[in-house]
């Protein structure tokens, strides 16, 4: 059988060759002309999987190595008896991470605690969840916004986005890219929903870059109707806007989910899927070793400090987001680059953290977000 890969797919090289003729390339040049003879495709975002691509092609299986899959026309797959497969959930800690160094960030920053600010979450699915569990943590009041889920579940422990707009200090996006229907995401963030957020608001965007009117957000930042954002995510990526950039306070280049361990986590999810798809007899592989942090041990002194000081400092030793921010403002035209050669990024379940004089609550509490507590 013949596979035809993204070379940029972590930890997958040496995996399937034993099996099959395998073709590595970038993702973006991933034609026609060569998967027609190909019978798997493992991808990442950059591959567009539609009529063009596999037309007259003999693919029957697609694996995307990410959480979302808008790339895949989905609908040409099933009519056409092509079955795809995502990686649902497999950067969720990694996103988190993210988000945790961009809450410690702007408090850091604008010199505010977190504890006590309000925090509006859209879209509660993997990443939402456990972003909502560390905002707790953080002595943040948090509010759900997820209407999919309320048609589902009921509206108990969910608000409506016009209480969102109403209630948060800070706005964090983690929705899928819909471009039609109900639950249409395409610009969502747009100049009537900037308008009628609280003054003062921050927003953080990990999503889609197409869910923000980058248009829209640019003017509300140069007139001081957001007080920032925190873009990962981009319109028109890699030929991302230079002055929405300037605007904001930390950009960086769609590696929110980029930690080594979601990494890991997608390839392994795709290799599984392929080989149950062809009975390759891979459904238990995962990569044997991930690179280790330079300092896995963190010490933390508790004493007469409070909570979320606590967990923002073990945070920040785990990643510095203003690192990646910065290459992005010194090599703009290096955006693919940056994403295909990101640094080696650990999520919390590789270190030890040592709270000295620490209490029970705030052990517990890191337990729960993977640091081994000793």
């Amino acid at each position: 059988m013949r596979i035809v890969a993204d070379d940029k797919i972590p930890f997958l090289k040496g995996v399937l060759e034993h099996i099959a003729d395998v073709d590595y390339l970038p993702g973006e040049k991933i034609s026609n002309d060569i998967v027609k003879h190909a019978d798997a495709l493992l991808i990442r975002t950059r591959t567009r999987c539609n009529e063009e691509l596999l037309k007259s092609s003999r693919v029957q299986f697609i694996g995307t190595a990410t959480i979302g899959y808008d790339h895949i026309d989905t609908k040409y797959c099933e009519d056409h008896g092509i079955v795809w497969k995502n990686a649902p959930g497999c950067n969720a800690g990694s996103v988190c991470q993210y988000v945790a160094s961009a809450l410690e960030f702007l408090a850091r920053k604008f010199n505010f605690s977190l504890q006590n600010r309000v925090l509006g979450v859209v879209g509660v699915g993997n990443v939402g969840n456990k972003v909502v569990q560390i905002a707790e943590m953080l002595g943040m009041q948090v509010y759900l916004c997820d209407p999919p889920r309320v048609r589902q579940e009921g509206a108990c422990g969910f608000i409506t986005m016009d209480g969102i707009l109403r209630e948060c200090d800070i706005i964090t996006f983690h929705v899928p890219l819909n471009h039609e229907g109900q639950d249409k995401t395409w610009h969502m963030i747009d100049e009537d929903l900037i308008r009628r957020m609280k003054p003062g608001t921050f927003i953080i965007n990990t999503s889609r870059g197409e869910v923000a009117d980058g248009t829209a957000l640019k003017n509300a930042l140069e007139k001081k109707k957001l007080a920032g954002a925190v873009l990962d995510v981009w319109e028109n990526e890699p030929l991302i806007d230079a002055d929405l950039l300037s605007k904001c306070e930390i950009g960086t280049p769609h590696i929110a989910g980029y930690s080594a361990d979601g990494k890991a986590k997608g390839t392994s999810m795709i290799v599984r899927e392929v080989s149950r798809f062809f009975n390759l007899g891979l459904e238990g592989w995962e990569p044997l070793e991930i690179e280790e942090p330079k300092n896995r041990l963190i010490t933390v002194d508790c004493l007469d400090r409070d909570d979320d000081v606590i967990l923002s400092e073990a945070f920040r030793a785990t990643y510095h987001i203003e690192d990646d921010d910065h290459r992005l403002r010194q090599a703009l035209s290096d955006f693919e680059k940056q994403r295909g050669n990101y640094p080696v990024r650990r999520e919390f379940k590789a270190y030890s953290l040592e709270l000295v004089n620490g209490w029970d609550k705030i052990k517990r509490n890191c337990r729960k977000l993977g640091f081994k507590v000793i």
